[in-house]
């Protein structure tokens, strides 16, 4: 009997031993059926490629924006002699009036880059200033060149161009903004007055009480010329708010639909205006 129990003492941390490896087999595939959180690797590298290409258009935008101004710099310099003269004037000017106050008080190391860099910001406003100024004298008295001057607007202005024109290329411009609805007219002004009474007419007609505004682009009594438009409708009293040049944009759009719903060309041998009309509302 003590042989036998001796045996099975012996015995026991073998079985006991077999017992674990049999177990352990089902707890590894339990765990490996168990399932596992989503991995976050691929959505952090999505987010690391968009990254990485806004980055990389940001610098192709300013890189363009460089050479474009650098071009327009060499062109400048080429027809305006005087450029460089005053640009160069305005910034040692400047400079050397921060230098002397500073000189004067005492205080060179807050003043001086105070006038070094209202010296950078003058010699850029007067190149600025030239190159629009001498690109308005070459576009002033050419078709579309109004259209051309509203579409580069500054601020919250919505631009419809030629809204109304003639085969003689006068044409009138819509221009939505804080005074209200702006007609800008440029051509001929014997031609523009009906063109513009007529425009005036439509709109006022959609639009309720606010107000209207006609301004002809020229060199004549009463014209607005070209390279002061923009201050000129940079002036005009603010009217409306914001939110309501949106739902006048969506009044407007009206008139664009029924202009295109009109057909082109002469009228058919035997055909009213007034039965083309009435055909084109039913549609």
């Amino acid at each position: 009997m003590a042989r036998l129990r001796r045996k099975r003492h012996a015995c026991w941390p073998a079985d006991h031993h077999v017992v674990d490896v049999i177990r352990l087999p089902s707890r590894r595939i339990l765990v490996s059926m168990a399932p596992k959180p989503p991995s976050k690797a691929p959505a952090k590298t999505k987010d690391k490629k968009a990254a990485k290409a806004a980055k990389q258009e940001r610098r192709a935008a300013s890189k363009q924006r460089r050479a474009q101004m650098i071009e327009a710099f060499r062109v400048q310099r080429r027809e305006d002699k005087a450029l460089l003269p005053l640009m160069i004037g305005a910034f040692l000017g400047i400079t050397a009036t921060g230098f002397g106050l500073g000189f004067l008080f005492d205080q060179l190391w807050f003043s001086l880059p105070i006038g070094i860099t209202f010296g950078l910001l003058a010699a850029i406003m007067i190149f600025g200033r030239r190159v629009q100024r001498n690109v308005f004298a070459k576009v002033d008295g050419q078709p579309g060149a109004a259209a051309w001057a509203l579409d580069n607007l500054r601020g919250r202005w919505k631009v419809t161009p030629a809204v109304a024109g003639t085969t003689q290329l006068d044409a009138v411009h819509r221009v939505l903004g804080r005074p209200g609805v702006v007609l800008v007219a440029e051509g001929a002004a014997h031609r523009l007055k009906p063109l513009l009474a007529q425009e005036k007419k439509r709109v006022s007609r959609l639009i309720g009480n606010i107000p209207i505004y006609d301004v002809t682009v020229g060199n004549g009594q009463g014209q607005v010329p070209l390279a002061k438009l923009p201050r000129h409708l940079a002036k005009l009293p603010r009217n409306i708010s914001t939110a309501q040049i949106d739902g006048l944009e969506g009044k407007l759009a009206v008139l664009a639909i029924r202009s295109a719903a009109m057909p082109k060309g002469p009228l058919p041998q035997g055909a009213k205006l007034r039965n083309m009309q009435r055909a084109v509302r039913r549609r």
